[in-house]
């Protein structure tokens, strides 16, 4: 166990290095402009002090240019004057606008309001944590790692009866329930694409506070962390977490909102108060800095003053106001400790009156309690360092996710990318449910992944099964080359390649890829879409590379983002631009075939795929996807159909 313990503390640091070097790398490689095009910085900003909330000062960062980033609420950031790796001025992202970003600061120097930049941030607080949790590990969470290595066999699966409080839980979603509640270690729940996972997390979490169990509930990110809070906002739970990084209107939940209205913080209050007044007057105050002070001691400025006398050339006036300095200081200190008591004697009643905590993975490395049961979402985007934060904090737990899509992002440690979940499902199958109903998409575009993934077990509900693309627009397309790529049948493949204009291309500076003739067939498709009045927010543009995520932004309006940028979210049409065209039949990171199948279970009512065959067919899994559109959806040639230079 020590030896597993201590490989996953290295590889924690490996990664953690290589995520920080990466950062500190492209900011010296790239210039600010460039940067900026990446979407990985903002640049010429003025800020403005907007506000205050749950303890942070509210900046206001603008500019009279559109800003167009992939930074987004949530995300930490550097604030600087133009050299970032010389600033430690740290913020999170509290809102986004156009041409704005509201930053939360603890505090905020004159400087940084004229002329600043904001970059993205790689922080290593969160591996700091993950390092220390193993360093700490319990039995709760050694146990964990006995069952994935094989050291421990887990108890035999139960199965109970319960009367639900969702009574739209479909069989599969029943199961999972009563086994989650009733196992002794652990239950594994698979959910694939638009399964109601999360719907079915929130019924065990009802179940188990029922029981009167002390429940903890993790995700790996803020945005499905806010999902549970919202589905479980009618029982007694608290959100940890920085206030800036939780939705809105689900603040009132948090921690630090709960603490502001409970009764004792009135005293903080008061404390604070005062420490406002004693520094206003210590700015008064001479201090009793090197300088000054010419090798006195406290203790001998402080008798000096007493006894109304100066020393080595201070004034009797100047060793008075030092000394007065001094007692303030020990005042302050005195008050700040009660506050950190109060407030933490506050936060400790809070969390133990509440009957659910929910919270990020690291989050909750902050808290000190034993849980009965952790119910930890995306687990199969966790790494099992993240994993085993919330695992050592409860007597059992309940993992939720699905091995089948995207895997932790990691750079340089890629045994991290295997994570408990997936191993646990592998070894103990019988300890796990799979949903085996999707409620999002048409019953033809879910067919090829539920066969290529999922052995054919997913089966659409009757809700989704029909839904079409006419149904939600207001006319059909003007154009007549588009009426059997926007017509009725949900599935297109467009082929590229019988046109001499199809190759990728790739920037000098830039491992990435982008396609110019794929980006404006992408740019006429969702031109007509708009046309046939189909609103932005229903088109999204999926595509694996971040070039040519750039290159597309330029030429549409509406959403494009990568891979793992779509994960966990659905649109009513995806356009999916697979970017690799040569003559070598090179796919790159296509073949991580997790990626495929996200990107073929984002749309709900149209799917068009975008690529070069004789390229993707290298790949078994894309030509058989090419093989299925020809016999199950509509197969379109680019030539004659786009301005695609036919082949010579």
């Amino acid at each position: 166990m020590k030896k597993i313990i201590e490989e996953l503390i290295e590889l924690t640091k490996v990664e953690r290095d290589a995520q920080i070097s990466t950062m500190v790398d492209e900011i010296k490689r790239l210039s600010g402009e460039k940067r900026e095009k990446k979407g990985r910085a903002v640049l010429g900003l003025r800020g403005k002090i907007v506000g205050e909330e749950l303890g942070f000062k509210l900046v206001r960062y603008g500019r009279r240019r559109t800003i167009d980033t992939e930074i987004s609420v949530g995300d930490e950031v550097l604030i600087s004057r133009g050299e970032p790796l010389k600033s430690d001025l740290r913020g999170v992202v509290a809102e986004k606008g156009r041409r704005y970003l509201v930053v939360a600061l603890e505090s905020v120097p004159e400087w940084a309001l004229r002329d600043v930049r904001i970059d993205l941030y790689a922080s290593d607080l969160t591996y700091r944590r993950w390092i220390e949790n193993l360093r700490n590990l319990t039995e709760k969470g050694k146990r964990a790692l006995k069952f994935a290595f094989g050291l421990e066999e887990p108890s035999e699966q139960k199965c109970v009866d319960f009367t639900p409080f969702d009574s739209s839980l479909n069989k599969a979603q029943l199961r999972a329930v009563g086994c989650a509640i009733s196992a002794d270690d652990f239950f594994l729940i698979h959910g694939p694409f638009g399964t109601g996972k999360t719907r079915t997390i929130a019924e065990v979490v009802r179940q188990l506070v029922k029981k009167d169990e002390k429940v903890l509930v993790i995700a790996e990110s803020n945005t499905a962390v806010d999902n549970l809070v919202e589905l479980l906002s009618d029982i007694n739970i608290v959100r940890l977490g920085h206030p800036s990084r939780v939705e809105k209107k689900l603040k009132d939940r948090t921690l630090a909102s709960l603490v502001f209205k409970h009764s004792g913080y009135r005293i903080i209050e008061e404390m604070k108060r005062e420490i406002e007044k004693i520094e206003r007057r210590m700015e008064k105050l001479t201090k009793p800095t090197p300088q000054m002070r010419r090798g006195l001691s406290d203790e001998e400025i402080m008798k000096l003053a007493r006894a109304n006398r100066g020393a080595r050339g201070i004034s009797a006036e100047k060793m008075s106001s030092m000394a007065e300095w001094i007692e303030d200081r020990k005042a302050l200190d005195q008050l700040y400790d009660r506050v950190r008591k109060e407030e933490e004697r506050i936060v400790k009643e809070v969390i133990e009156e509440s009957d659910v905590v929910l919270s990020t993975n690291s989050s909750s490395f902050l808290l000190e309690d034993v849980f009965d049961v952790a119910v930890i979402d995306e687990a199969s985007q966790a790494t099992i360092p993240s994993v085993l934060i919330p695992i050592n904090r409860a007597k059992r737990f309940v993992l939720a996710g699905d091995h089948r899509q995207l895997p932790p992002t990691v750079i340089k440690a890629e045994k991290l990318s295997k994570t408990l979940f997936e191993i646990l499902i592998e070894k103990f199958p019988e300890k796990s449910q799979l949903l085996d109903v999707q409620y999002r998409m048409n019953e033809k575009l879910m067919e090829f992944p539920s066969r290529e993934f999922y052995g054919g077990k997913i089966r659409a509900h009757e809700s989704c099964a029909g839904i079409v693309l006419s149904q939600i627009a207001s006319r059909g397309p003007e154009n007549r080359k588009f009426r059997k790529i926007l017509g009725k049948e949900p599935l297109v493949f467009i082929d590229t390649s019988f046109c001499s204009n199809r190759w990728e291309g790739k920037l000098a500076d830039s491992p990435s890829r982008f396609n110019r003739l794929e980006a404006e067939i992408v740019a006429e498709i969702v031109s007509e879409l708009l046309r046939m009045g189909l609103k932005k927010e229903w088109v999204g543009v999926i595509t694996p590379y971040d070039d040519q995520v750039d290159l597309l932004r330029q030429k549409v309006d509406v959403e494009v983002s990568s891979v793992d940028g779509f994960q966990g979210r659905e649109k009513e049409v995806i356009i999916i631009s697979l970017v690799r065209s040569n003559r070598t039949g090179e796919i790159g990171f296509l073949d991580d075939l997790r990626r495929l199948n996200v990107s073929l279970t984002r749309a709900r009512r149209k799917l068009i795929i975008i690529g070069d065959s004789s390229t993707l067919s290298t790949n078994r899994s894309y030509r058989k996807l090419i093989e299925f559109v020809k016999e199950n959806g509509i197969y379109v040639p680019a030539l004659n159909q786009f301005d695609c230079d036919s082949k010579p």
